[in-house]
């Protein structure tokens, strides 16, 4: 080696790596060029000559870990769920947004006395929203009766007409609160629609004087909603359209949300989907279905496995909201050189695991064990609960009780997920979490150009039994990956994986519910606090089963209701009202069980507590379920054929002999997946019917596929399939 490159390598501080560095000389020219390829990139692609496409930011983009969020706090972080229970009083406002259902205050965009009215506008969404289901005055909620006053409180609290509430939910063009223009004329006009703005009014009329603190015992009132925030286009659905925002639906799914944020909502990244989610459409699809697949629950029932509510602020950048929904699904990220976004939610597949071997690693650095400052024996989730009205709450922890004897004290952690609103949810992404913690073993590795397809992945099975023989076999997790040319080509932080990152046993690893402060309202009674909402099937029929804490108060008369959430053009139908006044406890739980549902519905859900005075308890937080009547799969169909041909192909199939009531054919590429494929035909069977039909594709290679579906809509578990060529 020459004395020249000694002391470039020593200038460098890499004479001490395992890297392996060509004796080039360094010319102090070119090194500012060299150096500005250090700073993390934003995709590189599957071919050398892609490297320049974004040679300015991070390949790969995942969901805050634990040690992440210290380092990065507080300027990628979202508000706090707290911050959406009080309007923000600002000159110059800065634009709020929303996904899922949250609460949310906005902004005031007016503010004005007039006489013996106060009249207010709260800027709620700078988009259209799905609806609002709830108003809150400061924390009490409250209902809207006729002329769009607020209906009076057990204690009077808002009675006696005066607080009026109005809602527009951001149409456009919108339409103006004519209430405001005629009291207000010369600081509120026609004019002032607030096109595509969701937002909310007040007129407030100030009571006689003795009868004050009875009004408005918290001074001016404050408002606030429960909403069902944006609509999003789901990829999945073929009746909706990316270029018509009037196709899409509201959703909770952490994929299509991210597609969203990514690629259409003005407050996002802006990137073209065409090129950033078509080209890998049947990956996004596969996640999505991940978010939606239902997990088993301790007391019986399920819950959709991801699930994403939140809000933000235009203060914050679009890194901000990235991570709160990666962080809701355990996703990853990865940006490619030709724009297209790969994402990866938490559950290991194969599929998504790659290979690096000896021949792709130049250099590594591995700590099998980790620094005794950053030790982590306790990790403790954070979430926003609803049950608190929407404020943080922690569930149950994790620990490692031998870990704390051999430190001396506890070191716990907090894991945020802000925008998780489920606390079982919460325990299962800081299980997976509380796993990689466990495994220790952590570091990074220089790859080679030849390892650049291992860089897109998550996961990564190292094959390695000279370089790294104690991880040879073993599978590690990509956590970031940066474009590195003096490190032979990039530069992987990895943790290892868990063997176990996916096992959950519902009994034993769900935890207690959290605990919910009594917070009695005006009549003085608390507010039911739900456990499990479950769908139950009975013959041909269904019902809901729900089960709440024990309030310990045999006064109190559990009540729960029920409505369908959308019978048409997303108008939620009207509340039915069932009442257990024979209902007992058992074992700290109240069991209720409602008369027959409408079957194969979403249906909105709550309950709360009747004195025996008649007065009603605030409703709890709204629990969706479907009512599935039907929940038994059907079996795979058989006998599909689709044989060669010239033009026309005959297609055929049969029924399983069970509870199958549709098959659904599917017409695709060899590469593409049953969910991504053209559904080219849908018909009602019974058992063991056989269907036939002509289809004429164009000349090409096809394969054609058939799935099943019960009465209820449940889809069979596999499909069957077959690849046919077309002359």
């Amino acid at each position: 080696m020459s004395h020249h490159h000694r002391m470039m390598l020593q200038r460098y501080g890499l004479g001490c790596t395992t890297s392996l560095y060509s004796k080039v000389l360094f010319d102090p020219i070119f090194t500012p060029i060299f150096t500005a390829l250090f700073t993390p990139i934003f995709g590189a692609g599957t071919a050398l000559t892609s490297f320049a496409v974004g040679a300015a930011a991070a390949i790969a983009t995942t969901a805050l870990t634990v040690g992440l969020q210290l380092l990065l706090a507080p300027s990628v972080k979202t508000p706090k769920p707290e911050d959406g229970k009080v309007p923000k009083t600002q000159s110059i406002p800065y634009r709020w947004w929303g996904v899922g259902r949250t609460r949310i205050a906005g902004a005031y965009m007016l503010w004005e006395a007039k006489g013996n009215k106060l009249y207010a506008v709260q800027a709620l969404a700078g988009h259209k929203i799905k609806s609002i289901n709830r108003y809150y005055l400061h924390d009490d909620e409250v209902t809207i009766g006729s002329g769009n006053y607020v209906n009076s409180l057990a204690d009077g609290r808002y009675g006696n007409q005066k607080v009026r509430l109005y809602s527009r939910l951001g149409a456009n063009p919108e339409t103006p609160y004519s209430a405001l223009v005629a009291g207000i004329p010369e600081s509120w006009t026609n004019n002032h629609r607030g096109d595509g703005q969701a937002s909310v009014a007040m007129i407030a009329a100030s009571p006689k004087q003795q009868d004050f603190s009875t009004r408005f015992p918290y001074n001016a009132p404050s408002v606030s909603v429960e909403a069902d925030m944006a609509y999003c286009w789901d990829f999945r659905d073929p009746a909706q359209d990316p270029e018509d925002e009037s196709t899409w639906e509201w959703t909770q799914n952490c994929a299509v949300i991210l597609a969203w944020h990514l690629c259409f909502s003005e407050f996002g990244e802006k990137l073209d989907y065409q090129k950033a989610i078509l080209p890998v459409l049947d990956l996004w699809i596969e996640e999505a279905d991940i978010c939606d697949e239902d997990v088993p629950l301790a007391g019986g029932g399920t819950e959709k496995r991801y699930q994403c509510n939140g809000f933000d602020t235009t203060e914050n950048g679009p890194k901000a909201a990235t991570n709160a929904i990666l962080a809701a699904c355990d996703g990853h990220l990865v940006a490619r050189g030709d724009g297209a976004r790969i994402l990866t939610v938490g559950k290991f597949r194969e599929s998504r695991c790659g290979v690096l071997t000896d021949a792709d690693i130049v250099g590594h650095n591995i700590q099998y064990d980790v620094l005794f400052e950053d030790e982590i024996n306790r990790l403790v989730p954070k979430f926003t609960y609803p049950a608190i009205d929407y404020a943080t709450a922690d569930t149950d922890f994790f620990e490692d009780t031998d870990a704390q004897l051999s430190a001396g004290r506890v070191l716990a952690q907090e894991a945020e997920y802000t925008w998780v609103h489920q606390w079982r949810q919460a325990r299962r992404l800081a299980k997976r979490e509380w796993r990689r913690i466990q495994e220790k073993v952590r570091g990074s590795l220089d790859v080679r150009l030849s390892g650049i397809n291992a860089v897109y992945n998550r996961w990564n099975r190292l094959e390695t039994p000279k370089r790294l023989p104690r991880l040879d076999g073993k599978i590690v997790e990509n956590r970031r990956s940066l474009l590195s040319i003096t490190r032979g080509g990039f530069s992987m932080d990895i943790v290892q994986h868990p063997e176990n990152i996916d096992a959950w046993t519902p009994e034993t690893d769900e935890g207690q519910i959290p605990p919910v402060p009594p917070a009695p309202n005006a009549a003085g009674l608390v507010t039911p606090v739900i456990n499990l909402v479950q769908a139950r099937a009975s013959n041909d029929s269904v019902y809901i089963r729900v089960i709440i804490i024990d309030p310990d108060d045999d006064s109190l008369v559990p009540v729960v209701r029920y409505r369908v959430a959308d019978i048409g053009s997303g108008v939620p139908g009207a509340w039915i009202e069932q009442q257990f006044p024979d209902a007992t406890p058992s074992l700290g739980f109240v069991n209720l069980n409602t008369n027959i549902v409408p079957s194969d519905k979403l249906l909105d859900v709550q309950a709360a507590f009747i004195s025996s005075k008649g007065r009603y308890s605030d409703w709890s937080p709204t629990a969706p379920v479907t009512s599935t009547a039907d929940p038994t799969a059907p079996g795979t169909p058989t006998n599909l054929t689709a044989p060669n041909s010239v033009t026309t192909v005959p297609v055929s199939a049969k029924a399983a002999n069970d509870n199958t009531r549709t098959l659904v054919f599917k017409r695709g590429t060899t590469a593409q997946s049953f969910a991504a494929a053209t559904e080219i035909a849908r018909y009602t069977v019974t058992a063991n019917q056989t269907i036939s039909f002509n289809d004429v594709p164009g000349a090409g290679t096809y394969k054609y596929w058939c799935g099943a579906e019960n009465g209820s809509g449940v889809p069979s578990a596999s499909q069957a399939s077959v690849t046919t060529v077309v002359t």
